[in-house]
């Protein structure tokens, strides 16, 4: 057996049946028939943690009935798999399948009856799907002969604060997921671990957000020292916009951890935002690849930027469903206590602002938030800040960004960014640029994201037929 050890990640289309889920054990397979060593994380099936929000919303609006087909649903979908991949009826997989199930089943009928949903229950109720997963993916692999144990993120060391929802891991989890792990592997023993979620010290269960997986998987990445971690995906790797707006969108051959970074905080769905910051202290790569197309190199993500000559730009990004919250009045005019209040107000509701923006003579202040925490981010400053300032809110907004390290003192990029939007006669609301220079980012209205997100990627050659050309 080789010193070489990989973490690899599998998405939910990865996972979505049992003949992905085979597919994803042959990927993992392949290295280790060549005798390296191999983690698995595992995200839930596809759709499964839709089902499961949806589920325990029903619960808590009192439709029970829902709730319960919707239980069935997943139940039925989940046996059929495990049957499928080659489990006996009376296996181990299938009654921990089962079991869990059951808790599921007591999880929302608890809501149902307090009628509360809590960030604390949501986690618990949500957290099924990659429990549910993780057997399955190791049915799998003893399927096609490798000896396999599945683990929940709590059981493979992954300790987390208690920000339900968006739990960050805690200094300890390291050593912890290396002594929980490295005894399995010098077994010989495959380990599958369910993603997206830890516990906290108590063993209350959290999620590490929405595409949490790819973050389990860095973190268990750099407990192990891990050569390289592997996604895959269900894309050729990390795109130069979205393929399903701009048709001639072209995989990126290596990205810096910090553009990454960039284009995941400002909607490039490719990887979880903070996945790269455990790798970054030891400099793992890490590889996006397409489950369909193995041997193609996908993107690779380092610590050293790569630019190509006069192309300061690697891709265009959106985020949509934006609100912009503008407070105003003559209170805000040169009175520093009063910015204070308001981050102030927006960090007791853990709220994430993607843009900020200031007047030149303060009397203003906008953010740009998530729509979905539009009316908390309302609702906070209303209580938190003076009753003389006005605070309002524009919704339908998009955040558009460019990124890419070649930006940095490169004349006119900002010029070829407002003219092409001019071009297609969109309406900048706001404007930030990182003081890292790596991206520029506009607010726009959300109707015209897709027409800007073309005319940007145009603009710049980002194109296939444009690299080909050149």
């Amino acid at each position: 057996m080789s010193d070489t050890l990989l973490v690899m990640k599998f998405g939910g289309t990865n996972m979505q049946d049992s003949a992905a889920i085979r597919h994803s054990a042959s990927l993992a397979g392949r290295s280790l028939s060549a005798g390296v060593r191999v983690v698995v994380v595992v995200s839930a099936m596809a759709g499964v943690t839709n089902g499961l929000l949806a589920l325990a919303d029903a619960a808590e609006s009192g439709d029970i009935a829902a709730a319960n087909d919707e239980i069935a649903a997943l139940r039925t979908r989940h046996f059929t798999a495990a049957q499928e991949l080659g489990a006996a009826p009376d296996s181990p997989t299938v009654r921990d399948i089962r079991e869990m199930h059951e808790t599921l089943r007591q999880a929302v009928y608890g809501v149902y009856l307090l009628r509360e949903l809590t960030p604390r229950s949501r986690d618990l109720i949500v957290a099924f799907g990659e429990r549910l997963s993780a057997p399955l993916m190791a049915v799998a692999l003893e399927g096609q002969g490798f000896r396999a144990h599945h683990l929940t993120g709590g059981e493979a060391g992954i300790l987390t604060d208690h920000h339900f929802g968006n739990a960050k891991p805690l200094p300890t989890t390291y050593e912890r997921v290396k002594d929980r792990l490295s005894g399995l592997l010098a077994a010989g023993v495959t380990p599958v671990v369910s993603g997206f979620m830890g516990e906290t010290e108590r063993g209350a269960i959290t999620t590490l957000g929405r595409g949490g997986t790819d973050f389990s998987a860095t973190i268990i990445g750099k407990a192990l020292g891990a050569n390289e971690v592997w996604a895959w995906k269900d894309v050729d790797g990390v795109m130069s916009a979205d393929p399903r707006v701009v048709g001639d969108a072209r995989n990126i051959t290596v990205l810096s951890y910090g553009e990454v970074m960039e284009l995941a905080y400002f909607g490039a769905k490719v990887l979880h935002p903070l996945a790269v910051t455990p790798l970054q202290e030891s400099g793992i790569p890490l590889r996006v690849k397409s489950a369909a197309d193995p041997d193609f190199p996908g993107t690779l993500v380092q610590a050293q930027a790569q630019d190509e000559a006069g192309q300061p730009v690697k891709a265009v990004t959106a985020i949509r469903n934006v609100s912009i919250i503008n407070i105003s009045g003559a209170g805000v005019l040169g009175i520093p206590e009063v910015i204070a209040s308001v981050f102030d107000a927006i960090a007791r509701e853990n709220i994430t602002l993607l843009m900020v923006s200031q007047s030149s003579s303060m009397s203003n202040v906008s953010l740009a938030v998530q729509s979905s925490d539009a009316e908390r981010t309302l609702a906070a400053l209303r209580a938190g800040v003076s009753r003389e300032l006005m605070v309002d809110r524009q919704s339908d907004v998009a955040v558009l960004a460019i990124v890419g390290s070649g930006m940095r003192g490169q004349r006119g990029v900002s010029a070829r960014l407002f003219t092409a939007l001019a071009s297609q006669d969109i309406n900048i609301l706001m404007i930030s640029q990182g003081s890292s220079e790596l991206n520029i980012s506009v607010a726009i209205e959300g109707a015209q994201v897709d027409d800007a997100t073309r005319a940007v990627h145009a603009a710049f050659g980002l194109g296939v037929r444009a690299e080909a050309a050149d």
